[in-house]
Parts: structure tokens; sequence; C-alpha cells
């Protein structure tokens, strides 16, 4: 892998990352690095999961199929991490 491809999976994972976010309902308490840590890796795993569903991912333009798994597993995972962390409460008594 080129520095230019590991710029562009970055590039990638933010912009999967904040997609992410966005389709997940209600806020978030999460801080922003998650988000990008999160989105960097379902970027990863979207491409590994797209290529072994058989769908296209080098492609000459922008592969909407790979990008959607991305987003999908991007969501998910905000949607876990921040359930998980919601549920921690201070207890007042």
């Amino acid at each position: 892998m080129t520095v230019t491809g590991i710029i562009t999976a970055l590039i990638v994972g933010l912009i999967v990352g904040a997609l992410g976010r966005l389709v997940v309902p209600g806020r978030q308490n999460m801080p922003i690095w998650l988000h990008m840590l999160i989105g960097v890796g379902a970027a990863l795993l979207g491409t590994v999961l797209a290529r072994a569903l058989g769908i296209a991912t080098e492609t000459a333009g922008v592969d909407w199929m790979e990008l959607l798994v991305q987003v999908v597993l991007a969501a998910i995972a905000v949607a876990l991490v921040a359930g998980i962390g919601g549920r921690r409460s201070v207890s007042r008594y």
C-alpha cells in the first residue's frame, strides 16, 4: 500500500465515520476522534466485506455499493459504542 493509498483510506474513513454518525438518530455522547476511528475501521472492514459479497470495489469512479456497506457498518458501530457509553450513569444513592 502506498502513502497515497493510506491517506485516501484515512480520508474515506473520516467521511464514513461522519456519515455513520449522521445516520444514527439521537445524540451520541462520543468524542469526534472516536467517530473517526470507527469510520476508518468501518471503511476497511466494509471493503473486505464488499469484496467477499462480490461487490465491485475497484472501478474507475465511486463505488457506491461499497460506500453503502461502509456507512452501514459505521452506523452500526456508532450505535453500539454510543449505546454502551450511554448506559453508564452515576448513581446518586
